[in-house]
């Protein structure tokens, strides 16, 4: 279980806090971009993309921090949750903008979308999958769940295929970004895929 931040060593708390401004940092730029007028001729289209982009770059480094720690790099995973946190952060803020400039909050205008859209419906059901994560996120909610937590987190997996989903058909011609994150997010999903494979077959021996 977690460690409360106070009774942390000061180096600890030191790389904490420095992990936590630069997981903020790119919101704290969208905001002076905002405030200043920089974000260019399509404002909303910036932050659309800006949003999101720092949103599936979260994810990747939320899946890679096990991998990575096995590999004897453990300084990524004692900060997972709190990367996994900034994550749901940034796509609650694309589902936001979305909201206001391309729904006006509409119900019906969001039915809409989600039916005649695939990429909105991908996009939505992966921010809706990320909800439970983040309300378990606690040592608390992880005790009182106990074995179950574990099963419920692993919808991270499914929120991982839906991103990669939605960046795809987002994507049109210009696949680059959406090939870069299929091949980091795939080769994470293919690494866990092969490590629960390992284990069923050394539980049966």
């Amino acid at each position: 279980m977690g460690v409360p931040l106070y009774r942390l060593p000061w180096s600890d708390r030191l790389w904490w806090a420095s992990v936590f401004a630069l997981a903020l940092s790119p919101f704290l730029l969208i905001v002076y971009g905002v405030l200043g007028n920089t974000l260019g001729p399509d404002p909303a289209e910036a932050l659309m993309h800006q949003t999101g982009e720092w949103a599936i770059r979260l994810l990747v480094l939320v899946l890679a921090a096990r991998p990575v720690a096995q590999w004897g790099w453990p300084a990524l995973f004692r900060y997972r949750r709190m990367l996994g946190l900034f994550m749901f952060f940034y796509a609650t803020l694309h589902l936001i903008v979305f909201a206001q400039v391309y729904v006006g909050w509409s119900l019906a205008i969001l039915l809409e979308e989600l039916i005649e859209r695939p990429y909105v419906l991908v996009g939505f059901a992966g921010w809706a999958l990320l909800i439970p994560l983040a309300v378990t996120s606690t040592d608390r909610m992880r005790r009182r769940l106990r074995q179950r937590w574990r099963q419920l987190h692993q919808l991270v997996y499914g929120v991982a295929v839906l991103g990669v989903l939605h960046v795809l058909w987002l994507s049109r011609s210009d696949i680059g970004d959406a090939v870069l994150y299929g091949v980091l997010l795939g080769g994470l999903l293919c690494w866990r895929a092969a490590l629960v494979l390992r284990r069923r077959f050394t539980a049966r021996r």
